[in-house]
């Protein structure tokens, strides 16, 4: 009787789970620009637009609290759905061409599609830490004014396949800056990317996780704009080196054309592989990576970009000489990336790694050269701000991969996705 009862009760709850707000077998995207200068950012919607996949995943739908900005989905006043993301914006406020002039940064976020009126709510965090609402609409799953189009299908191939979208990691990699008949090209530089990203920890372990797709969008001219140099290429994604006048810095914001084109397939993470040899790339968080093909640390740099773009992991190189980014982090507080620290709350970050033994903060010396402790430097800026080990891909192009902290930020996203 006591088992009979035991069973009942069961199926009570089951029945009595309130049931999902969203369908998941469709994803409503949501397009908006973030308007910036240095003070102030301000929302601009877009459109929505109804996409025939969901990626992400169905059993938790509230992510890690990482990123500089947040979406939030509200079913009153009960939160549904949440991605925290980063911006561009955030560069750009920093620089002082920002005082006096705003830009437009377009961004594209997907969520399984609405079955009944719920609101969408853009945060951004302030130098305390603390989300604030920037704006708020409502979306009404019957709403006439949601696009409705057959994404294009560009040839396409299936890298690697270990399950359905609900349960793995969906990477998609789109070509940019090859030709239509540099499409064999593509698939083979997007392989060799693939296949040297499963080699690094923790990575070599978590492959049964991943679904990987290459999408061989055509350009009219090989390569990518480099600005410094007056080399200008007609692209499918408009991508650019020189950002912000950075050589190295490889951006695009053709965020709605990337969006229409990865919409032919399921994705979390999209990676834009641009053909050029020359060195460079960008990565922001929940928002889009982009690397170069065929400089000579090509595959170690998509390595890099891919912790920022997937994982939210800061950069933890530093500048004496620039002051331009030498203010990003206010150390006042701990910031929320997994991988840096101010010691403000060093109990939340990596204090359960660092050995009884090992100081903190800990010298750069070559005593603790391969220990995990909290060694000066990181984020931009030589003073204040502390990484986990001396040296890490999130630092240089030296390591084979990641440092222990960082693994442990990528193994959390994993679970997030797969678990």
């Amino acid at each position: 009787m006591k088992h009979l009862f035991l069973v009942f009760f069961i199926a009570q709850c089951i029945w009595a789970q309130e049931p999902s707000v969203f369908d998941f077998s469709k994803s409503l995207r949501i397009d908006f620009n973030l308007l910036t200068d240095a003070q102030h950012t301000e929302v601009l919607f877009q459109q929505l637009k109804k996409e025939p996949y969901w990626g992400g995943p169905t059993h938790q739908l509230i992510a890690p609290n990482w990123g500089s900005f947040r979406l939030l989905v509200l079913d009153g006043s009960k939160i549904v759905f949440s991605k925290g993301f980063n911006s561009l914006s955030n560069e750009w406020a920093a620089i002082d061409e920002a005082k006096n002039e705003k830009r437009l940064f377009y961004h594209a976020i997907q969520i399984p599609f609405p079955k009944k009126t719920l609101r969408v709510q853009i945060d951004q965090r302030d130098r305390e830490g603390v989300f604030h609402p920037l704006s708020s609409r409502e979306i009404r799953p019957d709403d006439y004014f949601i696009k409705v189009e057959m994404p294009i299908n560009y040839p396409s191939k299936d890298l690697l396949i270990n399950g359905h979208p609900s349960e793995k990691v969906d990477l998609v990699i789109l070509a940019e800056g090859y030709t239509a008949a540099e499409a064999d090209k593509f698939y083979a530089d997007a392989q060799r990317m693939t296949d040297y990203m499963f080699t690094i920890p923790p990575f070599d372990k978590l492959k049964k996780d991943f679904n990987v797709r290459a999408i061989a969008v055509p350009s009219a001219e090989s390569g990518t704009d480099v600005p410094g140099k007056n080399i200008y290429r007609n692209t499918a994604f408009n991508s650019s080196f020189y950002t912000f006048n950075q050589e190295r810095y490889l951006t695009t914001n053709s965020l709605k054309e990337i969006a229409d084109v990865a919409a032919a397939v399921p994705y979390d993470q999209l990676y834009v592989l641009v053909n050029t040899p020359i060195y460079g790339g960008g990565g922001f968080y929940n928002h889009l990576n982009l690397g170069t093909a065929d400089n000579e640390l090509s595959e170690k740099v998509y390595i890099h970009e891919f912790g920022h773009g997937f994982v939210g992991l800061a950069d933890e190189y530093y500048y004496d000489w620039d002051p331009t980014f030498q203010d990003m982090y206010n150390q006042k507080i701990e910031p929320w990336e997994e991988n840096i620290t101010t010691l403000v709350d060093f109990g939340s970050k990596w204090k359960d790694m660092v050995q009884k033994n090992t100081p903190i903060p800990t010298p750069r010396t070559k005593k603790y050269q391969k220990v995990v402790g909290a060694f000066e430097g990181g984020g931009y800026t030589s003073k204040g701000v502390y990484s986990p080990m001396q040296d890490c891909r999130m630092k240089s192009n030296e390591p084979k991969g990641f440092c222990p902290v960082c693994e442990r930020a990528i193994q959390k996203i994993v679970n997030f996705y797969t678990k």
